[in-house]
C-alpha cells in the first residue's frame, strides 16, 4: 500500500505539471496544502522533503520563505543515477549496446541545423589530436577530447531524452575507473580510427546527408567497441589473473 505521504508527493507533482510552474515560482503554504490534500502537517513537511531531496523544489527560511520550484541541472540528475550504477559490474559491452544504436539518431538529429559556430566548436575538439600522442598523459587527454566531441552533438540534439542519456553514457566512460584503466594502456588505433570517423562525420554533417551522418556513426561506434572490449580483456586481465583461462 502506498504511504499517504508518497501519495501527497505525486499529488504534488500533478500541481506543478497542471499549473505549469516553473523554476522560482512558489508552492501553496503548507496550511493550504494540507487542506487541499486533507493530509496532516507531518504528512505535507514530509511529502516537501522528499520533493527536496529529489531536487525538483528548494525551502527557504525566514521572511518570504516557503516551497519554491527548482531548476534541476542536468549534472545533479546524472550524478544521482550514477550512484545506482556505482556498485554495479558495468561493461563496455553495456554501455556499446546503447551507443551504438542511439549516437545515430543523436548525429541524424542535428543534421541541418548547425551553425558555422557549431561546426567551429566540434572542430575545436579535434584540435587535441591532430597529430599522435607522444606519450600516455597526452594519450589519455586525447580520449577525453574524442568524447568532447561527441559531447558537443548532446548539447546540440533537440531531444532532450535522447540528449541526456547519450550525456550519461558519455559520463560513465568518462568516469568509470574501468575506463581510466583503459585510456592509460597505449593505444595508437584509438586515436587514428576516433580521428578518421569524426573527419568522416563532420562530412555528412556539413553535406547534411542525414543517412550517411547514422552510417558514418554507427560504424564508429562499432569500431570504439571493439577496440575498448580488446582493451578491457587486458585490463581485467592484470587485475583478475585468479580468472585467467588456462589453457589444457
Amino acid at each position: 500500500m502506498t504511504k499517504r505521504s508518497d501519495q501527497v508527493t505525486d499529488a504534488l507533482k500533478g500541481l506543478i505539471a497542471e499549473h505549469r510552474l516553473k523554476p522560482g515560482d512558489r508552492l501553496p503554504q503548507e496550511k493550504e496544502l494540507m487542506v487541499q490534500f486533507t493530509a496532516s502537517k507531518g504528512t505535507v513537511r514530509e511529502a516537501l522533503k522528499a520533493l527536496d531531496t529529489q531536487g525538483l523544489i528548494v525551502t527557504r527560511t525566514g521572511p518570504g520563505g516557503g516551497a519554491f520550484v527548482a531548476d534541476v541541472p542536468p549534472d545533479r540528475a546524472m550524478s544521482l543515477l550514477a550512484n545506482y550504477f556505482y556498485f554495479k559490474d558495468i561493461t563496455i559491452h553495456d554501455i556499446y549496446q546503447l551507443r551504438v544504436n542511439l549516437e545515430p539518431e543523436l548525429a541524424a538529429s542535428v543534421c541541418g541545423r548547425l551553425s558555422n559556430e557549431d561546426f567551429q566548436r566540434l572542430q575545436n575538439t579535434m584540435t587535441i589530436y591532430d597529430a599522435p600522442p607522444k606519450n600516455q598523459q597526452e594519450e589519455h587527454a586525447q580520449r577525453l577530447a574524442e568524447l568532447s566531441f561527441h559531447e558537443v552533438l548532446v548539447d546540440l540534439c533537440p531531444n532532450p531524452i535522447l540528449s541526456f542519456t547519450c550525456h550519461f553514457l558519455l559520463g560513465l566512460l568518462k568516469n568509470l575507473r574501468l575506463c581510466h584503466d583503459i585510456y592509460d594502456l597505449p593505444n595508437p588505433e584509438l586515436w587514428e580510427t576516433g580521428r578518421h570517423f569524426q573527419m568522416q562525420l563532420l562530412g555528412a554533417l556539413k553535406r547534411k546527408d542525414e543517412t550517411d551522418v547514422r552510417t558514418v556513426m554507427r560504424a564508429h561506434m562499432v569500431r570504439a567497441e571493439s577496440l575498448m572490449q580488446a582493451q578491457e580483456t587486458i585490463v581485467l586481465d592484470e587485475f583478475l589473473p585468479s580468472k585467467r583461462i588456462i589453457p589444457r
